[in-house]
């Protein structure tokens, strides 16, 4: 039997840092976790379930003494913020109405979408509410992460699929996601898909890389190869004058050293027949 817990919450306190921070007493404990939950609920449905949608993500909470912070981080950030910051306003006032503190709204875009397993939940439920293809969007939304940079990626989609009798489970995978690994950055997102034949459950695993490997940027060290045996036709061509100014030297040396000797053996010729001709004359003159 498979022991599972969530990525999020494996890793909160050690490797990821909590979604609402605050210090409360025993009393005051379970009101400021129920006004967190409204918040929550309030901006997704706000931002997430009705148009146009926001695309936030996630909702931080920080609270102090005298105001509550709240950060959205959001897709579309145009869209939360409205023109000349009217929709900031707007929800500022009415979470004031809603907690009866004074609230502070922070709005922080999310530049890669496709990396964010909350937006790529929500994409594919949406897309399976408009009765699209299930294998086909997951795919989809696999390879589009893969191309924006993450190093593994795991979709489930389970329900009625594509309308059948009997539910299945739907599983998409590609590269690696190291879920024991507290140092792997791993994002982890629920959605649900309201159809006309049954609700569809989808779940999202996006591994980015380690911790700290997006600051760090270390400079790549250059290899160097060893020399191919292929040469280059400036190379061949310079090889081949260098082999025929060396042919050339070599012939030169050799007819130099060559010459001496046959002058020398004409001269030996010359003196030999010199020495048969007074060696004749010799001969007559003794007769």
């Amino acid at each position: 039997m498979g022991q599972k817990t969530s990525p999020i919450g494996f890793r909160t306190g050690i490797t990821l840092g909590w979604q609402s921070t605050w210090f409360a007493s025993k009393d005051k404990y379970g009101d400021f976790l129920v006004e967190d939950q409204k918040i929550r609920k309030y901006v997704d449905r706000k931002f997430n379930r009705s148009m146009p949608k926001g695309a936030v993500a996630k909702t931080e909470i920080i609270r102090t003494r005298n105001e509550v912070k709240i950060t959205l981080r959001s897709a579309r950030p145009g869209i939360v913020i409205g023109p000349r910051g009217g929709e900031v306003d707007r929800l500022r006032e009415e979470l004031e109405e809603l907690t009866g503190r004074k609230i502070a709204v922070n709005v922080i875009e999310i530049k890669e979408p496709e990396l964010d397993a909350t937006l790529v939940a929500e994409a594919i439920a949406e897309q399976l509410s408009k009765r699209a293809s299930f294998r086909r969007t997951m795919k989809q939304y696999c390879e589009s992460a893969i191309n924006a940079g993450a190093k593994g990626v795991k979709i489930i989609c389970s329900g009625r699929l594509a309308g059948s009798e009997m539910a299945r489970k739907e599983t998409q995978k590609l590269g690696s996601i190291p879920l024991h690994t507290l140092d792997a950055n791993v994002d982890y997102a629920v959605a649900t898909s309201k159809t006309t034949y049954g609700a569809i459950g989808v779940k999202a695993w996006i591994y980015k890389g380690k911790f700290g490997e997006e600051t760090e940027q270390v400079t790549p060290r250059r290899r160097h190869r060893p020399p191919t045996r292929r040469t280059s036709p400036r190379r061949a061509a310079g090889t081949a004058t260098k082999a025929a100014t060396a042919t050339d030297r070599q012939s030169a040396t050799k007819t130099n050293v060559a010459a001496p000797p046959k002058e020398a053996d004409t001269k030996q010729q010359s003196t030999t027949k010199q020495s048969s001709t007074e060696t004749e004359s010799d001969q007559k003159n003794s007769d």
